[in-house]
Protein backbone atom coordinates (compact mmCIF):
# COMPACT_ATOMS: atom_id res chain seq x y z
CA UNK A 1 0.00 0.00 0.00
CA UNK A 2 1.57 3.36 -0.68
CA UNK A 3 1.93 5.87 2.25
CA UNK A 4 3.83 8.81 1.41
CA UNK A 5 5.06 9.92 -2.17
CA UNK A 6 7.90 12.24 -2.28
CA UNK A 7 8.38 14.71 -5.26
CA UNK A 8 9.03 12.60 -8.57
CA UNK A 9 12.01 12.97 -9.95
CA UNK A 10 12.64 15.72 -12.55
CA UNK A 11 13.24 14.46 -15.84
CA UNK A 12 11.86 17.38 -17.85
CA UNK A 13 9.46 16.84 -20.67
CA UNK A 14 11.27 15.76 -23.64
CA UNK A 15 9.52 16.07 -27.19
CA UNK A 16 10.92 14.43 -30.29
CA UNK A 17 13.93 16.48 -30.85
CA UNK A 18 14.98 16.87 -34.64
CA UNK A 19 17.43 14.77 -34.84
CA UNK A 20 14.98 11.85 -34.02
CA UNK A 21 12.88 13.12 -37.10
CA UNK A 22 15.58 13.29 -39.14
CA UNK A 23 16.70 9.89 -38.54
CA UNK A 24 13.28 8.40 -39.20
CA UNK A 25 13.77 9.63 -43.05
CA UNK A 26 14.72 7.30 -45.19
CA UNK A 27 18.61 6.12 -45.43
CA UNK A 28 19.33 8.85 -42.66
CA UNK A 29 21.98 7.40 -40.14
CA UNK A 30 20.68 7.09 -36.91
CA UNK A 31 22.13 7.61 -33.87
CA UNK A 32 23.82 4.43 -31.61
CA UNK A 33 24.25 3.84 -27.98
CA UNK A 34 26.38 1.58 -26.62
CA UNK A 35 25.02 -0.57 -23.25
CA UNK A 36 27.38 -2.87 -21.22
CA UNK A 37 25.44 -5.87 -19.25
CA UNK A 38 21.73 -5.92 -20.97
CA UNK A 39 19.49 -6.54 -18.26
CA UNK A 40 15.94 -6.30 -17.53
CA UNK A 41 16.74 -2.64 -15.72
CA UNK A 42 17.84 -1.00 -18.36
CA UNK A 43 14.20 -1.20 -19.84
CA UNK A 44 13.50 1.81 -17.74
CA UNK A 45 15.95 3.26 -19.96
CA UNK A 46 14.74 2.36 -23.28
CA UNK A 47 11.31 3.13 -22.16
CA UNK A 48 12.69 7.00 -21.33
CA UNK A 49 13.80 6.84 -25.03
CA UNK A 50 10.62 5.52 -27.03
CA UNK A 51 8.57 8.29 -25.15
CA UNK A 52 10.50 10.97 -26.47
CA UNK A 53 10.14 9.18 -29.88
CA UNK A 54 13.67 7.17 -30.73
CA UNK A 55 12.16 3.84 -31.84
CA UNK A 56 15.00 1.36 -31.55
CA UNK A 57 15.35 0.14 -35.50
CA UNK A 58 14.50 3.31 -36.45
CA UNK A 59 15.55 6.69 -34.74
CA UNK A 60 17.84 5.09 -32.44
CA UNK A 61 19.99 1.65 -32.22
CA UNK A 62 22.00 -0.22 -29.70
CA UNK A 63 25.43 -1.87 -29.24
CA UNK A 64 24.78 -4.41 -26.64
CA UNK A 65 28.25 -5.86 -24.92
CA UNK A 66 28.70 -8.21 -22.01
CA UNK A 67 30.99 -8.71 -19.30
CA UNK A 68 29.29 -9.88 -16.48
CA UNK A 69 30.89 -7.58 -14.24
CA UNK A 70 34.34 -8.74 -14.55
CA UNK A 71 36.72 -5.74 -14.59
CA UNK A 72 39.05 -7.35 -17.43
CA UNK A 73 35.72 -7.66 -19.82
CA UNK A 74 34.59 -4.45 -18.52
CA UNK A 75 37.79 -2.88 -20.37
CA UNK A 76 37.38 -5.35 -23.20
CA UNK A 77 33.46 -4.32 -23.52
CA UNK A 78 34.23 -0.75 -23.31
CA UNK A 79 36.86 -0.99 -26.05
CA UNK A 80 34.97 -2.87 -28.56
CA UNK A 81 31.93 0.16 -28.07
CA UNK A 82 34.87 3.07 -28.26
CA UNK A 83 36.07 1.54 -31.52
CA UNK A 84 32.72 0.90 -33.33
CA UNK A 85 32.68 4.19 -32.61
CA UNK A 86 29.38 4.30 -30.74
CA UNK A 87 27.93 8.24 -30.20
CA UNK A 88 27.22 7.56 -26.74
CA UNK A 89 27.97 4.96 -24.08
CA UNK A 90 25.40 4.11 -21.14
CA UNK A 91 26.52 2.47 -18.01
CA UNK A 92 25.27 1.46 -15.05
CA UNK A 93 27.35 1.81 -12.20
CA UNK A 94 31.25 2.34 -11.11
CA UNK A 95 32.74 -0.15 -12.54
CA UNK A 96 31.23 -0.40 -16.06
CA UNK A 97 31.50 3.56 -16.13
CA UNK A 98 35.44 3.64 -15.04
CA UNK A 99 36.27 0.63 -17.70
CA UNK A 100 34.17 3.51 -20.45
CA UNK A 101 36.10 6.22 -19.19
CA UNK A 102 39.82 4.51 -19.74
CA UNK A 103 38.46 3.23 -23.11
CA UNK A 104 37.42 6.67 -24.84
CA UNK A 105 38.01 10.35 -23.71
CA UNK A 106 35.67 11.85 -26.33
CA UNK A 107 32.80 9.85 -26.60
CA UNK A 108 30.17 11.09 -23.94
CA UNK A 109 29.46 8.48 -21.18
CA UNK A 110 26.20 8.78 -18.89
CA UNK A 111 26.90 6.85 -15.93
CA UNK A 112 23.47 6.12 -14.05
CA UNK A 113 23.33 4.97 -10.48
CA UNK A 114 26.92 5.72 -8.96
CA UNK A 115 27.52 5.65 -5.37
CA UNK A 116 30.53 8.36 -5.73
CA UNK A 117 31.36 9.82 -8.58
CA UNK A 118 33.84 12.34 -7.38
CA UNK A 119 35.83 9.77 -5.58
CA UNK A 120 35.39 6.70 -8.46
CA UNK A 121 37.05 9.57 -10.21
CA UNK A 122 34.61 9.90 -12.88
CA UNK A 123 33.99 13.40 -12.84
CA UNK A 124 35.79 16.94 -11.52
CA UNK A 125 32.61 17.60 -8.93
CA UNK A 126 28.74 16.73 -9.79
CA UNK A 127 28.25 20.85 -10.36
CA UNK A 128 31.04 20.81 -13.04
CA UNK A 129 31.63 17.01 -14.60
CA UNK A 130 34.31 18.07 -16.94
CA UNK A 131 35.42 15.73 -19.57
CA UNK A 132 33.34 13.50 -21.34
CA UNK A 133 31.30 11.48 -18.12
CA UNK A 134 28.19 12.61 -16.73
CA UNK A 135 24.99 11.36 -15.18
CA UNK A 136 23.31 10.38 -11.68
CA UNK A 137 24.37 9.57 -8.54
CA UNK A 138 22.50 7.29 -6.01
CA UNK A 139 24.48 8.93 -3.57
CA UNK A 140 25.55 5.48 -2.20
CA UNK A 141 28.01 6.39 0.66
CA UNK A 142 25.74 9.76 1.82
CA UNK A 143 23.28 7.37 2.78
CA UNK A 144 24.81 4.02 4.22
CA UNK A 145 24.62 5.65 7.89
CA UNK A 146 20.59 6.15 7.30
CA UNK A 147 20.04 2.90 6.14
CA UNK A 148 22.26 1.90 9.39
CA UNK A 149 19.87 3.70 11.35
CA UNK A 150 16.70 2.62 10.15
CA UNK A 151 18.25 -1.15 10.69
CA UNK A 152 18.76 -0.15 14.29
CA UNK A 153 15.30 1.73 14.82
CA UNK A 154 13.56 -1.52 13.03
CA UNK A 155 15.53 -3.54 15.68
CA UNK A 156 16.59 -2.09 18.18
CA UNK A 157 18.78 -5.72 19.53
CA UNK A 158 20.26 -5.60 16.48
CA UNK A 159 24.35 -5.59 17.29
CA UNK A 160 26.23 -7.09 14.54
CA UNK A 161 25.93 -6.30 10.47
CA UNK A 162 27.49 -7.80 7.96
CA UNK A 163 28.27 -5.77 5.01
CA UNK A 164 28.38 -7.20 1.12
CA UNK A 165 30.44 -4.90 -0.81
CA UNK A 166 32.65 -5.51 -3.75
CA UNK A 167 36.30 -4.37 -3.65
CA UNK A 168 36.54 -3.91 -7.38
CA UNK A 169 33.92 -1.22 -6.72
CA UNK A 170 35.43 2.75 -5.45
CA UNK A 171 32.09 3.66 -5.13
CA UNK A 172 31.37 0.62 -2.23
CA UNK A 173 34.59 1.63 -0.93
CA UNK A 174 32.96 4.82 0.08
CA UNK A 175 30.05 3.14 1.63
CA UNK A 176 32.24 0.81 3.56
CA UNK A 177 34.31 3.82 5.07
CA UNK A 178 31.07 5.64 5.99
CA UNK A 179 29.79 2.70 7.60
CA UNK A 180 32.80 1.47 9.70
CA UNK A 181 32.39 5.27 10.84
CA UNK A 182 28.44 5.51 11.71
CA UNK A 183 28.41 1.74 13.36
CA UNK A 184 30.28 2.33 16.65
CA UNK A 185 28.23 5.58 17.48
CA UNK A 186 24.81 3.52 17.08
CA UNK A 187 26.65 0.70 19.03
CA UNK A 188 26.88 -1.68 16.06
CA UNK A 189 29.75 -3.61 15.18
CA UNK A 190 30.16 -3.90 11.05
CA UNK A 191 31.42 -7.01 9.42
CA UNK A 192 33.07 -6.37 6.20
CA UNK A 193 32.53 -9.45 3.67
CA UNK A 194 34.24 -8.54 0.42
CA UNK A 195 32.67 -10.31 -3.13
CA UNK A 196 34.33 -9.68 -6.38
CA UNK A 197 33.83 -12.34 -8.58
CA UNK A 198 30.12 -14.52 -8.92
CA UNK A 199 32.51 -17.58 -7.88
CA UNK A 200 32.68 -16.19 -4.41
CA UNK A 201 29.21 -16.58 -2.97
CA UNK A 202 30.03 -19.54 -0.87
CA UNK A 203 32.91 -18.78 0.54
CA UNK A 204 32.18 -14.84 1.36
CA UNK A 205 28.44 -16.40 2.83
CA UNK A 206 30.72 -19.28 4.95
CA UNK A 207 33.12 -16.62 6.08
CA UNK A 208 29.96 -13.73 7.25
CA UNK A 209 28.20 -16.20 8.77
CA UNK A 210 31.10 -17.21 10.79
CA UNK A 211 31.20 -14.05 12.08
CA UNK A 212 27.69 -14.06 13.84
CA UNK A 213 26.09 -11.35 11.94
CA UNK A 214 22.27 -10.67 13.15
CA UNK A 215 21.36 -8.47 10.21
CA UNK A 216 22.98 -7.89 6.82
CA UNK A 217 23.57 -4.59 4.42
CA UNK A 218 24.49 -4.68 0.86
CA UNK A 219 25.56 -2.35 -2.10
CA UNK A 220 23.59 -1.05 -5.95
CA UNK A 221 26.77 -3.29 -7.12
CA UNK A 222 25.99 -4.90 -10.55
CA UNK A 223 27.73 -8.08 -9.88
CA UNK A 224 25.65 -8.82 -6.73
CA UNK A 225 22.74 -7.47 -8.69
CA UNK A 226 22.50 -9.51 -11.18
CA UNK A 227 22.52 -12.59 -8.15
CA UNK A 228 20.27 -10.76 -6.26
CA UNK A 229 18.10 -13.73 -6.33
CA UNK A 230 20.60 -16.14 -4.62
CA UNK A 231 21.57 -13.30 -1.79
CA UNK A 232 18.06 -13.13 -0.67
CA UNK A 233 17.36 -16.96 -0.51
CA UNK A 234 20.71 -16.82 1.71
CA UNK A 235 19.89 -14.40 4.00
CA UNK A 236 16.36 -16.03 4.62
CA UNK A 237 17.70 -19.59 4.92
CA UNK A 238 19.96 -17.58 7.64
CA UNK A 239 17.05 -15.33 9.09
CA UNK A 240 19.28 -12.75 9.04
CA UNK A 241 17.38 -9.38 8.52
CA UNK A 242 18.67 -7.33 5.26
CA UNK A 243 17.92 -3.58 4.38
CA UNK A 244 18.68 -2.97 0.40
CA UNK A 245 19.27 0.31 -1.35
CA UNK A 246 16.41 -0.84 -3.97
CA UNK A 247 12.78 -1.02 -3.57
CA UNK A 248 13.45 -3.74 -6.09
CA UNK A 249 14.97 -6.09 -3.89
CA UNK A 250 12.24 -5.60 -1.61
CA UNK A 251 9.52 -7.13 -4.08
CA UNK A 252 11.84 -10.09 -4.66
CA UNK A 253 11.72 -10.79 -1.36
CA UNK A 254 14.34 -8.98 1.05
CA UNK A 255 12.61 -7.28 4.33
CA UNK A 256 13.18 -3.40 3.41
CA UNK A 257 14.89 -0.95 1.64
CA UNK A 258 15.68 2.61 1.72
CA UNK A 259 17.31 4.85 -1.26
CA UNK A 260 16.70 6.52 -4.34
CA UNK A 261 13.86 5.55 -7.07
CA UNK A 262 15.83 3.30 -9.21
CA UNK A 263 13.44 3.76 -12.25
CA UNK A 264 14.00 7.27 -12.38
CA UNK A 265 17.79 6.87 -12.47
CA UNK A 266 17.67 5.12 -15.50
CA UNK A 267 14.95 7.49 -16.98
CA UNK A 268 17.03 10.22 -15.94
CA UNK A 269 19.75 8.80 -17.23
CA UNK A 270 17.70 8.41 -20.79
CA UNK A 271 17.27 12.37 -20.97
CA UNK A 272 20.53 13.18 -20.55
CA UNK A 273 21.35 10.51 -23.39
CA UNK A 274 19.08 12.70 -25.34
CA UNK A 275 20.25 15.67 -24.67
CA UNK A 276 23.97 14.72 -25.48
CA UNK A 277 22.39 13.60 -28.81
CA UNK A 278 20.99 16.56 -29.58
CA UNK A 279 24.37 18.63 -28.95
CA UNK A 280 24.80 19.50 -25.37
CA UNK A 281 28.12 18.48 -24.06
CA UNK A 282 28.45 16.01 -21.31
CA UNK A 283 30.72 18.58 -19.09
CA UNK A 284 27.76 20.96 -19.47
CA UNK A 285 25.61 18.28 -17.50
CA UNK A 286 25.76 18.51 -14.03
CA UNK A 287 25.31 15.13 -12.29
CA UNK A 288 21.81 14.58 -11.02
CA UNK A 289 21.08 13.65 -7.38
CA UNK A 290 18.04 12.37 -6.57
CA UNK A 291 14.97 14.08 -5.17
CA UNK A 292 13.06 11.07 -4.44
CA UNK A 293 13.96 8.56 -1.37
CA UNK A 294 11.91 5.37 -0.47
CA UNK A 295 11.35 3.29 2.67
CA UNK A 296 9.60 0.40 1.42
CA UNK A 297 8.98 -2.64 4.10
CA UNK A 298 7.93 -6.63 2.71
CA UNK A 299 5.41 -7.43 5.84
CA UNK A 300 5.35 -10.83 4.30
CA UNK A 301 8.90 -11.52 4.54
CA UNK A 302 9.09 -9.89 8.31
CA UNK A 303 6.35 -12.64 9.17
CA UNK A 304 8.66 -15.12 7.82
CA UNK A 305 11.22 -14.32 10.23
CA UNK A 306 9.10 -13.90 12.48
CA UNK A 307 9.08 -10.47 13.37
CA UNK A 308 7.14 -8.28 14.73
CA UNK A 309 6.78 -4.57 13.10
CA UNK A 310 6.14 -1.68 15.40
CA UNK A 311 3.05 0.08 13.73
CA UNK A 312 4.80 3.72 14.09
CA UNK A 313 7.75 2.37 11.78
CA UNK A 314 5.29 0.45 9.69
CA UNK A 315 3.88 4.44 9.40
CA UNK A 316 6.79 5.95 8.38
CA UNK A 317 7.13 3.52 5.49
CA UNK A 318 6.34 4.76 1.72
CA UNK A 319 5.22 1.44 0.79
CA UNK A 320 4.44 -1.76 2.66
CA UNK A 321 4.32 -4.88 0.44
CA UNK A 322 1.95 -7.70 2.09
Amino acid sequence: MRRRQFISLLGGAILIGPLAAHAQQRGAKIPRVGIIDDAPFWNYFRQGLRDAGYIEGQSIAFEYRTAEGRPDRLAAAAAELARLPVDVIATFGTPASRAAKAATTSIPIVAISIGDPVRAGLVTSLARPGGNVTGNTILGPDLSAKRLQLLKEFIPSVARVAFLWNPDNASNAAMLDELQFAAPALGLTLISVALRSSDDFDRAFAGMMSERPDAFMMTNDPLHQRNIGRIIDFMMQSRLLGIFQRKENVVAGGLMSYGASFPDLFRQGAVYVLKILQGTKPQDLPVQQPVKFELVINLKTAKALGITISESFLLRADEVIE
